[in-house]
């Protein structure tokens, strides 16, 4: 009996496994989901942990894909393996190089909302060409792109 109950099981429910949406083509960027997030060398937990990060947030650059586990690189070019529940799919920065000044309009010349300092994370909201509108600390505005670290040079995100 249980077994037929399985084989029907099976028949009604064949496609289950495969409905699972498919990962994106790396590279593309996503954050960590947690606020401790193993490394590892490899991917799976055999593997031993070259890294643990404690920054939820943090923006990353999944590189490659096996199975369940993502390869990724931070900011600083570290690159390891990790879960995928591991990760989020908001977008995020993280300020690069000196202090910066969050500007009320994209532009050099709007004025000034805040400044931040390199190290800290934001969440991106939109860019396009040079500029990408951000919230950080709960202010929002635009910073350009070469200041930070989370997108490509011509990706547009809405």
């Amino acid at each position: 009996m249980r077994g037929a109950a399985l084989a029907a099981m099976i028949v009604l429910f064949p496609a289950a496994a495969s409905t699972a949406e498919e990962p994106r083509k790396p590279p593309y960027f996503l954050s960590l989901g947690a606020s401790e997030v193993n490394l590892r060398t490899g991917p799976g937990v055999r593997y031993p942990i070259d890294w643990v990060y404690r920054r939820r947030a943090l923006p990353v650059e999944v590189i490659g894909i096996f199975d369940h586990w993502r390869q990724i690189r931070d900011w600083q070019g570290t690159e390891g393996w990790v879960h995928q529940n591991m990760l989020s799919q908001r977008r995020t920065l993280i300020v690069t190089g000196g202090q910066r000044l969050l500007r009320r309009e994209p532009g050099a010349e709007s004025a000034a909302v805040a400044a931040v300092e390199p190290g800290v994370v934001g969440r991106l909201r939109s860019c396009s060409g040079d500029w990408c509108e951000v919230e950080i600390g709960g202010k929002r505005g635009w910073l350009a792109r070469q200041e930070f670290w989370g997108t490509y040079p011509t990706e547009t995100l809405e």
